[in-house]
């Protein structure tokens, strides 16, 4: 095949999961909406079930659902049939994922669950099937035709049915009130855990860590102080401890760009930058991060509420808690 050729066929395929989801979206209606109310007054777990590619895409369903707030696990129909079945109770939804709505382990175990007085969500490709039939909810999820050109691998079907889920998942997270915080506690894990997880106490430096100098050292005495403690900069504070201003790599270079000779021995408070940016120990790592590069600096003093001087941490440590 050409390069031309297989870039047509690419934009083809894309265009047809495009349209299949653009017309899953005009036939939204009510049936949707009673959907959702059924999951979301389900007083036990959603449990999304599904063969062959359905099976896959109920796995995502059930995985994005269970991580936003509503409690779902995926379940093999084939597996239902030799003792899973038993994992579900009265009290919980099932939803089945069949594009023909003629999946046999799905009809085997729909009928038995809906005895037990388990309610069900169908979503299939036909809303005339047993599956569609057997449901107290179904949804069409139709398309026109399959992305793949013999129409028959399941392209454009599996990726409409995978929309519809985000769908029901987004809408039952708001209705939920699931909020970032909720969000962090059930992703801990990985880079996305740390940034809504890791507060600025967690990656600070504390105690005699913090690079600090009183308000009447010398620039020779904040030199060593910086030296000592490696972070490029040096509190300045009073007797109470409290920050008075801050004094870096930066500031020192901008004193002998500006003349200043034989420094050494000048107060590090006639150079210092008051009034400088502060962050304190119960904000988000990742919000600190942001002030840092928007503002284009490369450490932060954390402060309590009385402005004494706490903590310290620099876009290294940043780097090295995975925060940025």
């Amino acid at each position: 095949m050409k390069d031309a050729v297989i870039l047509d066929l690419a934009r083809e395929v894309l265009e047809i999961e495009a349209e299949a989801i653009g017309q899953l979206s005009g036939r939204l209606d009510g049936t949707f909406v009673a959907a959702h109310h059924l999951m979301l007054e389900c007083k036990g777990r959603v449990v999304v079930s599904g063969i062959g590619k359905s099976g896959h895409i109920a796995n995502k369903i059930a995985s994005t659902l269970a991580s936003t707030g509503t409690p779902a696990f995926f379940m093999h129909p084939a597996e239902a049939g030799h003792g899973d079945l038993g994992m579900i109770a009265a009290d919980d939804i099932l939803v089945a994922l069949s594009n023909s709505g003629e999946s046999d382990e799905l009809l085997v175990i729909a009928p038995l669950l809906k005895r037990r007085g388990t309610r069900m969500v169908a979503i299939t490709g036909n809303p005339q099937s047993r599956l569609a039939r057997l449901a107290d909810v179904h949804l069409d999820a139709s398309v026109p035709r399959e992305a793949c050109p013999l129409n028959l691998a399941p392209t454009a079907s599996t990726t409409a049915v995978l929309a519809l889920g985000d769908a029901l998942a987004v809408t039952l997270l708001k209705a939920r009130g699931f909020s970032a915080a909720d969000f962090a506690r059930t992703h801990p894990g990985g880079a996305l855990g740390k940034k809504l997880l890791l507060m600025v106490q967690d990656v600070m430096h504390q105690d005699e860590r913090v690079p600090r100098v009183p308000m009447d050292a010398t620039v020779a005495q904040a030199l060593v102080e910086m030296s000592s403690k490696a972070l490029g900069m040096t509190a300045v504070v009073d007797e109470m401890g409290r920050l008075q201003g801050i004094f870096t790599d930066g500031d020192l270079r901008r004193a002998l760009e500006s003349g200043h000779t034989a420094i050494h021995d000048v107060r590090v408070s006639q150079l210092m930058t008051t009034h400088p940016i502060v962050t304190h120990p119960d904000k988000l790592a990742a919000e600190a991060a942001s002030i840092m590069q928007d503002r284009k600096i490369f450490g932060l003093f954390v402060v309590d509420e009385a402005q004494r001087l706490v903590g310290a941490f620099n876009m290294h440590d940043l780097l090295r808690a995975g925060i940025v």
